[in-house]
């Protein structure tokens, strides 16, 4: 009863920390971590530990899975070339100079202990990152250069730190042997990707029951993990691989209500995970410092020094990676070369995140990795404070960088014009599709869908004109929803009345909710 207790106080306290963070125009993990390390200092709170089992296979695949679900594969597809170099090149790079950075401060500790800390905290979780570029409108490709770093980087920090652990526990890792592992793991997690996310179309294909469709989504990325780490495979990969494809397909594999249905349990989910494990980290703070047996001064030093390493080796990486690779033809006549800005940009936003926790939490413990001078809670603190530094100063100021150096793109008049071009070939094949099929019908109800489907076209068309004023789609909107708040009150009404049963309010106000739902999704 008490876990369950803790539990509830835990997402209740998340879900105040993220409406806050909303209505102050603060990061949402900033936020949350502050908040947990404030509780964690009062009278009473008990201290709470996480497993990394907990994060690796219970918080990190949903994480990712949903994001995954939600990228638009055709893009990521187009972006791969810096996607890859962001997500493999530059996280080897940080974790060796992280690496030697704190092998420099601390040369009685291993080479490989410090490159396993580099590796920690490179990879970037960019669910910060991109939450900010859409608010403040940064470039789509600078958008899913982000995400596509997020969802892959994660695999090529999880293998190296578990390389370098190798290492310092004396097993053989020459480059044959890391190459080979990292092929090994990647390869065999593509596949396990790829197989899973056709057999779970294949299910979703077959289920008409939306409730099922969630269930099976709900376990997807789960089962996907559990698979691929008992064949000592990468489970990031494979995660990522199902939600990509899965992602893309599936506007053929689910109804209209599996559909909408899914995207509202997959968003309620993301959003307690991610409100809920930053929390965690800010609880966790207090018994890490507490039991760092090293002296305030090494701490913080070696605190800034891998942060300050950390910025400097994402610049240092991201302007040759933008600009050698356009001087061969093929690259050069494919992407356009970008302003500085962009680039600039892309560096600063290296937010750490959930993936930082994961890792620090596979360390070893402290006989088997450190030793008696340097505990493991060192390094795990190190790992959790970069978090916090990342979120606090990249996070905080990328808004103000991106205003600053102009990297915006107001997309809304060419989404409109490709949106109004787009349904009015849809809305002519509707309409052929209407006549062909319309004999037998009354009259009246083919009429009136013509007018809605003309209505649909014209609606779009309207979004290219005068934004000033009320176009007849937005006044349609906004009287139709009034005439919904009307009939909602009758239909309660009736039924306080004992008119109607509670099972035909059930029904009225779900048709109901569908048609203002769409309403509102209209005028996004």
């Amino acid at each position: 009863m008490e876990s369950i207790v803790e539990t509830v106080v835990l997402v209740a306290i998340s879900v105040l920390g993220a409406a806050l963070a909303r209505r102050l125009g603060f990061v949402a993990p900033l936020v949350l971590l502050v908040a947990g390390l404030a509780l964690s200092y009062l009278p009473g709170m008990p201290e709470i530990h996480l497993e990394p089992e907990l994060v690796l296979i219970g918080i990190l695949p949903p994480l990712l899975y949903v994001a995954a679900l939600n990228t638009n594969l055709v893009a990521f597809r187009r972006a791969l070339r810096p996607i890859l170099l962001l997500a493999v090149g530059l996280v080897l790079l940080s974790a060796f100079a992280v690496g030697f950075v704190v092998h420099m401060l601390l040369p009685d500790v291993p080479l490989a202990a410090c490159v396993a800390l580099g590796a920690v905290v490179a990879p970037p979780d960019a669910v910060s990152a991109t939450a900010i570029a859409r608010r403040i409108g940064l470039p789509r490709r600078v958008v899913t250069i982000l995400e596509g770093e997020s969802l892959l980087n994660d695999a090529t920090a999880l293998v190296t730190v578990r390389i370098a652990v190798a290492a310092l526990l004396g097993s053989a890792v020459g480059f044959w042997e890391i190459a080979g592992e990292v092929a090994l793991k990647a390869g065999g997690g593509v596949l396990l990707g790829l197989l899973f996310a056709v057999g779970a179309a294949w299910l979703h294909r077959k289920i008409t029951d939306p409730l099922l469709d969630d269930a099976v989504s709900l376990l997807t990325p789960f089962v996907v993990v559990i698979v691929a780490e008992e064949l000592h495979s990468s489970s990031v990969v494979a995660v990522v691989v199902t939600g990509l494809y899965l992602g893309h397909r599936i506007p053929y594999l689910l109804s209209a209500t599996s559909r909408l249905q899914m995207d509202a349990v997959w968003r309620l989910v993301n959003f307690l995970l991610e409100g809920v494990v930053f929390l965690l980290v800010g609880l966790q703070l207090r018994e890490l410092i507490e039991n760092i047996e090293v002296g305030l001064a090494t701490t913080v030093r070696i605190t800034i020094m891998v942060f300050l390493t950390l910025v400097v080796v994402r610049f240092v990486w991201m302007y040759p990676a933008t600009y050698l690779a356009r001087l061969m033809p093929r690259v050069r006549a494919r992407e356009e070369r970008p302003p500085a800005a962009v680039p600039t940009v892309i560096a600063w936003a290296g937010m750490r995140g959930v993936v930082t926790l994961a890792a620090a939490l596979t360390l070893p413990p402290n006989d088997t990795f450190l030793g008696n001078d340097y505990p493991r809670e060192l390094f795990v603190f190190v790992a959790f404070a970069t978090i916090v530094l990342t979120l606090l100063i990249q996070g905080t100021t990328l808004p103000w960088m991106a205003r600053r150096l102009g990297v915006r793109e107001d997309t809304s008049s060419a989404d409109a014009l490709a949106e109004a071009n787009v349904q009015h070939a849809a809305s002519r094949a509707a309409r052929e599709r209407l006549e062909e099929h319309a004999d037998g019908a009354p009259a009246s109800v083919v009429e009136r869908l013509r007018a809605l489907t003309d209505s649909r076209a014209n609606g779009a068309w309207e979004r290219l004109g005068n934004q000033q004023q009320e176009t007849p789609s937005a006044a349609y909107g906004r009287l139709r929803r009034e005439m919904i708040t009307a009939e909602r009150h009758v239909f309660k009404i009736a039924r306080n009345e004992g008119r109607i049963s509670e099972e035909v309010l059930t029904r009225a106000q779900r048709e109901l909710d569908l048609e203002e739902s769409q309403l509102h999704r209209s005028d996004d």
